[in-house]
């Protein structure tokens, strides 16, 4: 019986280890909109915080949909959490996923918001595709 535990917990940890928490950043609802010139990092952000902004404009946080207002108070929440534990706010990358239909004056509105909290790196997520030779 104890080496059965033994491999059970060996388990546990072994897809702890693996499992792509990148995923739980995603939200299903938010289609992304198809870019050319889209490129995928080099290398993920240190200290990410991703919003993904919904065609009515509320953006979804934390699993969380908000309002522009609201979202305001749970970004400086994270924000204020960030300078106890001494992280540079200009290390802190803002990841916006916003709907191919959204528009850009709400992708816009959320980057003022976060320029508000002292945020000013941001990166914008697009699906990428190769660009077809013309014949």
């Amino acid at each position: 019986m104890t080496p059965m535990i033994d491999v059970v917990f060996l388990l546990i940890v072994f897809f702890t280890l693996v499992i792509n928490f990148a995923a739980a950043d995603q939200n299903e609802r938010i289609k992304l909109p198809v870019s050319e010139l889209a490129q995928p990092p080099e290398q993920p952000p240190a200290d990410p915080i991703t919003l993904n902004i919904l065609t009515d404009g509320n953006v979804i946080y934390n699993g969380r949909e908000y309002s522009l207002e609201e979202l305001k108070e749970a970004v400086d929440f994270q924000v204020r959490v960030l300078k106890i534990l001494n992280v540079p706010l200009d290390e802190v990358t803002v990841i916006l996923r916003a709907d191919a239909e959204c528009q850009s004056g709400q992708v816009f509105d959320v980057q003022e918001m976060c320029r508000s909290l002292n945020l000013n790196r941001f990166i914008l997520r697009a699906i990428q595709v190769s660009a077809e030779p013309q014949s």
